[in-house]
C-alpha cells in the first residue's frame, strides 16, 4: 500500500503544479495585453514613469514625457515568455501523464526546471515593481498636474489630448501589475 500512496500523492502534487502553471500563464498573458493595450492607446508610448500636462483652455491631458518603448517591451516580453513556458510545461506534463500513466521526474530535469523557474521568478519580480513604481510616478504626475482630480482613476474620465485615449490607462496598469 505504500507505492499507491507515494503515487497517489504525487499525482495530487502533479495537479497543484499544473494548476499553478495555468494561473502564470493566464497571469502572464493579461499582463502583456494590458500594457500592449496601454501603449497602444497611447500612440505606442510606454507612459510608466511619463510626465503628463494639461492645457487648462481646453480641459485636456497631454503626455508632456513617457519613458522608452523597451521599457514596456521587456515587461511584456517577460510575461510572454512566462506564459509559454508555463504553457509547455503544462502540455508536457498532461501528455506524459496521459501517455505513459505515470510520471517519472529525473534530478537534472527537476533543477533545470527549478533553475527557469527561480529565474523567471526573479525577472517577475523585477516586473512588477517596474510596473508599481512607473505606475504611481505616473499618477503622481497627474495628480499633481491636473486639477480637481485626487486620485489618479480619476483622470480617465477626463479628456484626453487626441489621438490619446486614456479611458482606461489606470484599470489596465493596475490589472498588469497584479
Amino acid at each position: 500500500k505504500e507505492p499507491g500512496r507515494w503515487t497517489m500523492a504525487l499525482t495530487w502534487l502533479l495537479l497543484v503544479e499544473l494548476g499553478l502553471y495555468a494561473s502564470c500563464f493566464i497571469c502572464g498573458i493579461v499582463t502583456a495585453a494590458s500594457i500592449t493595450i496601454v501603449q497602444g492607446n497611447f500612440g505606442g508610448r510606454c507612459i510608466l514613469y511619463g510626465l503628463v500636462n494639461y492645457n487648462a483652455t481646453a480641459s485636456l491631458i497631454g503626455v508632456q514625457s513617457s519613458s522608452s518603448s523597451s521599457l514596456c517591451y521587456f515587461v511584456s516580453a517577460i510575461s510572454v515568455m512566462v506564459a509559454v513556458v508555463c504553457f509547455s510545461l503544462s502540455l508536457y506534463w498532461l501528455y506524459s501523464f496521459c501517455i505513459d500513466g505515470e510520471i517519472r521526474r529525473e534530478r537534472i530535469g527537476m533543477s533545470l526546471t527549478m533553475a527557469v523557474c527561480g529565474a523567471f521568478l526573479f525577472f517577475l519580480l523585477i516586473t512588477g515593481c517596474m510596473l508599481k513604481i512607473g505606475r504611481d510616478s505616473l499618477c503622481n504626475s497627474v495628480i499633481h498636474t491636473v486639477p480637481n482630480i485626487t486620485r489618479c482613476e480619476e483622470a480617465q474620465a477626463k479628456k484626453w489630448v487626441s489621438p490619446l485615449r486614456g479611458g482606461k490607462f489606470y484599470d489596465n496598469l493596475h490589472k498588469a501589475e497584479v
